[in-house]
């Protein structure tokens, strides 16, 4: 792990280096829930807090269905390269229709 200097993570054997500003949340929990929670942590080799946050990092990483329908609308926009309304289909020919 790097060497940290005042909440930095200093990068070893480069002069790059990076700051991330943590929030600190208070999560409360029943006594079984607590103990369990430590049992996983341990058997992972991590901490509660560790697990924590990397499952509100996933859930928050997780696209809403807005923004998948969004970014699925993009997509089949940028697929459309004309549109004229005199491509459109005859209302006989939209329903198979003979004269």
């Amino acid at each position: 792990m790097p060497p940290k200097h005042g909440g930095c993570n200093l990068a070893l054997g480069s002069r790059l280096w990076y700051c991330e500003r943590m929030k600190n949340i208070t999560v409360s929990v029943d006594d079984e829930t607590y103990r369990r929670a430590r049992v996983a942590a341990a058997e992972r080799d991590t901490s509660v807090s560790a697990m924590v946050k990397e499952y509100l990092a996933a859930v928050a990483g997780k696209e809403t269905e807005f923004e998948r329908l969004k970014l699925a609308e993009r997509e089949t926009r940028a697929r459309i390269k004309s549109f004229r309304a005199s491509d459109r289909l005859s209302r006989d020919e939209l329903h198979d229709r003979k004269s």
